[in-house]
């Protein structure tokens, strides 16, 4: 699937084409930045839409500023259960004026975590623009929407990379597919893969055997990288990546959106 980059002005960013739900990634619009706001525990959808509402208020930044979303899930869904949820969160972001004519720029990852899963779907972290005339147009921030080894244009489930298999050859099927999923993202948003200065992996299996077979020769592993014990969104689906170049990443306790003070810029 050809993957075509658009600019969503309102927002300060370009983005990558989609689906329905959410948009391949982001990269920041020149004179703007990125930053990366996690919050401290899970905050159930409704609160947290308006908690990030609250926050781009107090940072004098417009709704469309909202480039990127983690949602985290109780459990994984049914590809029907997936879209029915989605729905209702592409709801939200029509009201917010930020999706238009059915296309979505917010890039998003949505996971399910074995231990401390939310009762409900939720917020894990957000990401938004900011004005900085002196950020640097040759390395620009940007957010890989996470991608699992399903290619989405395709039928599902009969389209799953090494379906059902769950063996070290399997698994590595579906990593290979999943870095180059996010390699073509990057490039498509006129990103250098080099650049990615941050990388998760969501599985529930052992991914070690990946290390030195599969990741440690995409230089990824230079920042480190975070292994998230979490599910893919979807029954059947096994590994899910995103990775990101965010200069500034804030940590925020729910509910504190309008008090933390104003950004830079």
């Amino acid at each position: 699937m050809a993957l075509a980059r658009f600019p969503f002005a309102p927002g300060g960013y370009d983005y990558v084409a989609g689906g329905f739900p959410y948009s391949a990634g982001v990269v920041a619009a020149p004179g703007h930045r990125l930053v990366r706001v996690r919050f401290d525990a899970v905050v159930p959808l409704t609160a947290g839409f308006a908690c990030i509402a609250d926050y781009l208020q107090a940072h004098s930044r417009p709704l469309p500023a909202l480039a990127a979303v983690e949602l985290r899930s109780p459990a994984p869904f049914t590809l029907d259960g997936f879209r029915a949820f989605n729905r209702g969160y592409v709801e939200v972001l029509e009201r917010w004026g930020i999706v238009r004519d059915g296309r979505n720029p917010v890039a998003r990852s949505n996971v399910c975590p074995v231990h401390d899963a939310p009762a409900e779907p939720g917020f894990f972290a957000f990401t938004h623009t900011i004005p900085d005339p002196g950020a640097p147009s040759g390395a620009p921030d940007f957010v890989i929407a996470g991608s699992g080894e399903w290619p989405e244009d395709q039928p599902f489930p009969a389209s799953i990379v090494a379906r059902g298999d769950l063996s070290a050859r399997g698994l590595e099927a579906k990593a290979e597919y999943v870095l180059q999923t996010m390699q073509a993202r990057c490039e498509a948003l006129g990103c250098a893969w080099s650049s990615v200065a941050a990388a998760q992996i969501y599985c529930v299996h052992d991914i070690h055997p990946l290390v030195e077979a599969r990741l440690a020769t995409t230089g990824l592993l230079r920042h480190g990288l975070t292994w998230q014990i979490c599910a893919p969104p979807v029954c059947e689906l096994e590994f899910e990546m995103d990775v990101r170049r965010v200069t500034e990443e804030r940590l925020l306790a729910a509910g504190s959106a309008a008090a933390s003070g104003p950004a830079a810029g």
